[in-house]
């Protein structure tokens, strides 16, 4: 399955140890993830070098090519709400992914769209498997 992963770049990267355990998995389980490289620890250097229409043309253009949108929710980032609402906006099913106790939007956690869904988790696995069951929903 083509699906669009989704994680704060700018805004913090202190879920980066989650955000390359969920890649791993899911590129193991055969998926593919045109955005795996925003799990890996270069990606803000790497990243600051392409400017800002093209990272806006290249991310719709795999969100439209995606199946479904996952979310690591757990720090702030305008640009992954901004994923988020336009995945939606295009009828994408959408997972949002947060620590546990960490505050997330309530545009996100009190959005009644039946194509998002919020999971909360305590540790990566944890994570994993709430992704897991989310792309087996998807049939």
């Amino acid at each position: 399955m083509n699906l669009y992963f989704a994680c704060s770049i700018t805004g913090g990267r202190e879920y980066e140890p989650v955000y390359q355990a969920l890649i791993q998995a899911l590129l193991g389980d055969g998926h593919e993830i045109p955005t795996a490289h925003l799990a890996d620890s270069g990606v803000v250097d790497l990243e600051m070098r392409v400017s800002a229409n093209e990272v806006y043309a290249r991310d719709v253009a795999w969100i439209a090519t995606a199946e479904a949108l996952i979310a690591e929710v757990s720090v702030p980032s305008h640009g992954v709400g901004y994923e988020i609402a336009y995945a939606l906006r295009a009828g994408k099913r959408v997972l949002c992914l947060a620590q546990n106790q960490r505050k997330v939007s309530k545009m996100i956690t009190g959005n009644p769209d039946p194509n998002l869904t919020f999971r909360a988790y305590a540790d990566a696995s944890e994570a994993i498997q709430a992704a897991r069951d989310f792309i087996h929903s998807l049939g």
